[in-house]
């Protein structure tokens, strides 16, 4: 594991920013103004989504995708001037929030400032030119990590943005040599002590892809030693089979609990029903309280929960990548409350230092645990809308849930259930 790794990042909510669709301007000003409520919805780390000049050679859409990255050393302008997005930092920081930016560094757009300057930093196809490794992503061009003095220019360009931000989500991290990443913590480490590292690690069926394919890519397992947090790709497809009725839920929960024992004891996985580039979780699960129950648990799983943009107002559409494509606001249930009572009860210190274990105790239960030391943190959830009776290993009383502070009663070791999700000390 990546020394220096702050295990607290585990009580930690992250909520993901696409400034382009946050709201009608999609810059930092309107972010701004969005972060008392941000605030109040829990939230502690605020990741931007990249927010550099996007290549217009080869151009996906109207807009681009912000990963088709055109200068990792400006600001695209339809999000506003570097003042803007300097005093945005500074109101995150006087909240006592955190940021962090997207890093692309697998690749650029196909005009990006380096082309001409350094042809020689990209990789090129069998006919010489500069291309991706990855066909479908076609409006991008992949660096070459052979030349070390693309590493100094990419290493120097991080430890400038490290003088303002907290850390940085690394897009395709696995595509991207391990010693560079471990190079890159250490310089960055002199300028932002404590500086945050997130790998966008990558599905089973990715990594098999590429290594068929001959190209080199890392698993969780490496990314580890100079990451402090992965993705949780290794079992998000998982989740969706099992949520679209594909697989038994006790394949899910077997991997969760096969995380405790394959990575190192301070592993921090990233927890989400939905991202930029997945589906809304109202599209996977559209019944409500079975919504409720897979959000709780996934915030109950070790590793740090995310909340990406619209998703605490159950927004049904995915935003575009490549088009304005506003986020609709009005268009579904606020959940703002029930996320903002899931972050707080994140902060119990068993959800840092607690070994975790999730058992299936009949079709669509699950009773997962925290233990840390005598003390212990039970969590009941309804994953296939079944509920009822459950026996629990716990002195007969009253107890207080703590998502929504209702009490619970545990009766000659039973504790009755109506279906919405449980957390309880003991």
């Amino acid at each position: 594991m990546a020394r220096g790794t702050d295990v607290s990042f585990r009580s930690k909510l992250m909520y993901c920013v696409f400034l382009r669709q946050f709201s009608e301007d999609g810059d930092f000003v309107d972010l701004e103004e969005q972060l008392d409520r941000l605030e109040e919805l829990g939230v502690d780390i605020i990741w931007l989504m990249p927010i550099h000049p996007i290549g217009e050679e080869r151009r996906k859409g109207t807009l681009g995708s912000p990963y088709a990255n055109r200068d990792y050393r400006a600001i695209n302008p339809e999000y506003g001037s570097l003042v803007d997005f300097l005093r945005l930092i500074e109101n995150i920081h006087d909240r006592g929030m955190k940021c962090i930016l997207d890093v692309v560094y697998n690749h650029t757009s196909p005009d990006s400032l380096m082309v001409n300057a350094h042809p020689e930093w990209f990789y090129h196809d069998d006919s010489g030119k500069p291309a991706p490794r990855v066909a479908e992503w076609s409006d991008v061009i992949d660096l070459d990590y052979s030349s070390d003095a693309l590493r100094e220019y990419l290493i120097a360009t991080l430890c400038d943005w490290a003088k303002y931000v907290d850390g940085f989500r690394c897009d395709v991290a696995p595509m991207i040599p391990l010693d560079f990443w471990i190079e890159a913590r250490k310089a960055v480490e002199e300028v932002r002590p404590g500086c945050m590292w997130l790998a966008e690690s990558g599905e089973p069926v990715f990594i098999k892809m590429l290594r068929k394919d001959g190209v080199p890519v890392l698993s969780d397992g490496e990314l580890y030693q100079a990451f402090d947090m992965c993705y949780d790709y290794d079992l998000y497809d998982d989740f969706v089979d099992v949520v679209t009725g594909r697989k038994p839920l006790s394949e899910y929960l077997d991997g969760l609990n096969r995380q405790e024992v394959i990575y190192p004891e301070n592993y921090i996985k990233l927890r989400f029903l939905e991202n930029h580039d997945r589906a809304r979780a109202v599209q996977l699960i559209p019944d409500e309280r079975l919504r409720r129950n897979w959000l709780a648990f996934s915030f109950f799983q070790k590793g740090t929960p995310l909340i990406y943009n619209g998703q605490e107002m159950s927004a049904k559409h995915t935003p575009s990548l490549f088009e304005k494509d506003t986020i609709d606001w009005n268009d579904g249930e606020d959940i703002s409350e029930f996320i903002a009572a899931l972050a707080k009860m994140k902060k119990d210190a068993a959800f840092v230092k607690g070994a975790f274990e999730a058992t299936q105790i009949r079709p669509g239960m699950v009773l997962a645990t925290y233990t840390m030391e005598s003390r212990r943190i039970y969590g009941v959830f309804s994953l296939a809308n079944e509920y009822g009776s459950i026996a629990m290993d716990l002195p007969d009383g009253e107890y207080v849930n703590l998502i929504d502070d209702e009490d619970v009663c545990i009766s000659h070791g039973i504790l009755e259930t109506n279906g919405e999700p449980i957390v309880i000390k003991g």
